[in-house]
Protein backbone atom coordinates (compact mmCIF):
# COMPACT_ATOMS: atom_id res chain seq x y z
CA UNK A 1 0.00 0.00 0.00
CA UNK A 2 1.40 3.37 -0.99
CA UNK A 3 2.08 6.18 1.48
CA UNK A 4 -0.64 8.23 -0.24
CA UNK A 5 -3.19 5.45 0.28
CA UNK A 6 -2.17 5.09 3.92
CA UNK A 7 -2.56 8.82 4.51
CA UNK A 8 -5.94 8.83 2.74
CA UNK A 9 -7.07 5.90 4.89
CA UNK A 10 -6.10 7.76 8.06
CA UNK A 11 -7.93 10.90 6.95
CA UNK A 12 -11.06 9.25 5.59
CA UNK A 13 -11.54 6.18 7.76
CA UNK A 14 -9.73 6.57 11.06
CA UNK A 15 -11.03 10.08 11.63
CA UNK A 16 -14.63 8.80 11.32
CA UNK A 17 -14.46 5.59 13.35
CA UNK A 18 -16.67 6.95 16.14
CA UNK A 19 -19.43 7.68 13.64
CA UNK A 20 -19.08 4.23 12.10
CA UNK A 21 -19.30 2.63 15.53
CA UNK A 22 -22.42 4.63 16.48
CA UNK A 23 -24.14 3.48 13.32
CA UNK A 24 -23.05 -0.15 13.72
CA UNK A 25 -24.10 -0.14 17.39
CA UNK A 26 -27.50 1.25 16.50
CA UNK A 27 -28.08 -1.25 13.71
CA UNK A 28 -26.82 -4.37 15.46
CA UNK A 29 -28.03 -3.59 18.96
CA UNK A 30 -24.88 -4.43 20.90
CA UNK A 31 -21.23 -3.49 21.26
CA UNK A 32 -19.61 -6.81 20.39
CA UNK A 33 -21.38 -7.08 17.05
CA UNK A 34 -20.76 -3.40 16.36
CA UNK A 35 -17.04 -4.00 16.85
CA UNK A 36 -17.16 -6.83 14.31
CA UNK A 37 -19.09 -4.71 11.82
CA UNK A 38 -16.70 -1.77 12.14
CA UNK A 39 -13.72 -4.06 11.71
CA UNK A 40 -15.25 -5.48 8.51
CA UNK A 41 -16.10 -1.97 7.31
CA UNK A 42 -12.50 -0.88 7.87
CA UNK A 43 -11.21 -3.84 5.86
CA UNK A 44 -13.62 -3.00 3.04
CA UNK A 45 -12.61 0.66 3.17
CA UNK A 46 -8.93 -0.28 3.11
CA UNK A 47 -9.47 -2.37 -0.03
CA UNK A 48 -11.41 0.43 -1.70
CA UNK A 49 -9.56 3.51 -0.44
CA UNK A 50 -7.93 4.18 -3.78
CA UNK A 51 -11.43 4.41 -5.28
CA UNK A 52 -12.49 7.18 -2.88
CA UNK A 53 -13.26 10.09 -5.17
CA UNK A 54 -13.45 12.81 -2.54
CA UNK A 55 -16.56 14.37 -1.14
CA UNK A 56 -18.00 13.56 2.26
CA UNK A 57 -15.62 11.05 3.87
CA UNK A 58 -18.00 10.32 6.74
CA UNK A 59 -20.87 9.49 4.39
CA UNK A 60 -18.57 7.24 2.34
CA UNK A 61 -17.45 5.29 5.43
CA UNK A 62 -20.99 5.12 6.86
CA UNK A 63 -22.25 3.67 3.58
CA UNK A 64 -19.63 0.95 3.84
CA UNK A 65 -20.47 0.42 7.52
CA UNK A 66 -24.19 0.20 6.75
CA UNK A 67 -23.57 -2.42 4.07
CA UNK A 68 -21.25 -4.38 6.37
CA UNK A 69 -23.88 -4.26 9.13
CA UNK A 70 -26.61 -5.60 6.85
CA UNK A 71 -24.30 -8.37 5.62
CA UNK A 72 -23.42 -9.23 9.21
CA UNK A 73 -27.06 -9.27 10.32
CA UNK A 74 -28.09 -11.44 7.37
CA UNK A 75 -25.43 -14.00 8.30
CA UNK A 76 -26.34 -13.90 11.99
CA UNK A 77 -30.09 -13.26 11.76
CA UNK A 78 -31.29 -15.85 14.30
CA UNK A 79 -28.70 -14.71 16.82
CA UNK A 80 -29.47 -11.05 16.10
CA UNK A 81 -33.16 -11.52 16.86
CA UNK A 82 -32.26 -12.58 20.38
CA UNK A 83 -29.66 -9.88 20.92
CA UNK A 84 -31.66 -6.97 19.56
CA UNK A 85 -33.80 -6.84 22.69
CA UNK A 86 -30.82 -7.18 25.02
CA UNK A 87 -30.59 -3.99 27.02
CA UNK A 88 -27.72 -5.09 29.26
CA UNK A 89 -25.51 -2.45 27.69
CA UNK A 90 -28.18 0.26 27.49
CA UNK A 91 -26.62 3.67 27.67
CA UNK A 92 -22.99 2.58 27.28
CA UNK A 93 -22.78 3.72 23.67
CA UNK A 94 -24.00 7.17 24.64
CA UNK A 95 -21.99 7.70 27.82
CA UNK A 96 -19.50 10.52 27.76
CA UNK A 97 -16.74 11.37 30.16
CA UNK A 98 -18.47 12.84 33.22
CA UNK A 99 -18.29 16.60 33.66
CA UNK A 100 -15.91 17.16 36.60
CA UNK A 101 -18.02 20.13 37.74
CA UNK A 102 -21.26 18.15 37.75
CA UNK A 103 -22.85 16.96 40.95
CA UNK A 104 -23.27 13.22 41.53
CA UNK A 105 -27.02 13.72 41.11
CA UNK A 106 -26.55 15.40 37.73
CA UNK A 107 -24.30 12.54 36.62
CA UNK A 108 -26.90 9.98 37.67
CA UNK A 109 -29.64 11.86 35.81
CA UNK A 110 -27.49 12.08 32.69
CA UNK A 111 -26.79 8.31 32.80
CA UNK A 112 -30.47 7.58 33.38
CA UNK A 113 -31.39 9.83 30.45
CA UNK A 114 -28.81 8.12 28.22
CA UNK A 115 -30.09 4.67 29.20
CA UNK A 116 -33.71 5.69 28.59
CA UNK A 117 -32.79 7.17 25.20
CA UNK A 118 -30.79 4.07 24.24
CA UNK A 119 -33.71 1.80 25.21
CA UNK A 120 -36.18 3.99 23.30
CA UNK A 121 -33.89 4.04 20.27
CA UNK A 122 -33.51 0.25 20.39
CA UNK A 123 -37.30 -0.11 20.41
CA UNK A 124 -37.65 1.69 17.07
CA UNK A 125 -38.13 -0.39 13.93
CA UNK A 126 -34.79 -0.77 12.12
CA UNK A 127 -35.58 1.62 9.20
CA UNK A 128 -36.47 4.43 11.63
CA UNK A 129 -33.56 3.68 13.97
CA UNK A 130 -31.12 3.79 11.06
CA UNK A 131 -32.37 7.14 9.76
CA UNK A 132 -32.32 8.82 13.18
CA UNK A 133 -28.80 7.54 13.92
CA UNK A 134 -27.53 8.84 10.59
CA UNK A 135 -29.15 12.25 11.09
CA UNK A 136 -28.96 12.94 14.83
CA UNK A 137 -25.82 11.08 15.86
CA UNK A 138 -23.77 11.42 12.68
CA UNK A 139 -25.03 14.80 11.42
CA UNK A 140 -25.61 13.68 7.84
CA UNK A 141 -27.84 15.81 5.65
CA UNK A 142 -31.14 14.53 4.27
CA UNK A 143 -29.52 14.36 0.84
CA UNK A 144 -26.56 12.31 2.12
CA UNK A 145 -28.89 9.91 3.93
CA UNK A 146 -31.06 9.57 0.81
CA UNK A 147 -28.01 8.76 -1.32
CA UNK A 148 -26.65 6.30 1.24
CA UNK A 149 -29.91 4.44 1.76
CA UNK A 150 -31.08 4.82 -1.85
CA UNK A 151 -34.38 6.27 -0.65
CA UNK A 152 -36.18 9.35 -1.95
CA UNK A 153 -35.42 12.39 0.19
CA UNK A 154 -39.13 12.66 1.09
CA UNK A 155 -39.03 9.13 2.53
CA UNK A 156 -35.96 10.04 4.58
CA UNK A 157 -37.74 13.10 5.95
CA UNK A 158 -40.91 11.14 6.67
CA UNK A 159 -39.04 8.35 8.46
CA UNK A 160 -37.09 10.86 10.49
CA UNK A 161 -40.28 12.63 11.56
CA UNK A 162 -41.93 9.34 12.49
CA UNK A 163 -38.82 8.16 14.36
CA UNK A 164 -38.69 11.39 16.36
CA UNK A 165 -42.38 11.04 17.18
CA UNK A 166 -41.95 7.46 18.34
CA UNK A 167 -38.95 8.43 20.47
CA UNK A 168 -40.93 11.23 22.10
CA UNK A 169 -43.81 8.87 22.85
CA UNK A 170 -41.41 6.28 24.28
CA UNK A 171 -39.67 8.88 26.44
CA UNK A 172 -42.86 10.71 27.53
CA UNK A 173 -43.41 8.58 30.68
CA UNK A 174 -39.78 9.16 31.70
CA UNK A 175 -40.08 12.92 31.18
CA UNK A 176 -43.49 13.07 32.90
CA UNK A 177 -42.09 11.22 35.92
CA UNK A 178 -39.20 13.66 36.17
CA UNK A 179 -41.53 16.69 35.91
CA UNK A 180 -43.67 15.33 38.75
CA UNK A 181 -40.66 14.99 41.11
Amino acid sequence: MSETSQQLFREVVLSNLDSAYRLARGLTGNSADADDVVQEACLRALKGIDGFAGGNAKAWLLTITRNAAFTFMARNRSRMLVLEGDQEEAGRALEDTPDPGATPEAGLIAKTDAAALEAALASLPQPFREIIILREYNDLSYKEIAEMTRLPIGTVMSRLARARGQLLRALAPEMAGRAAS
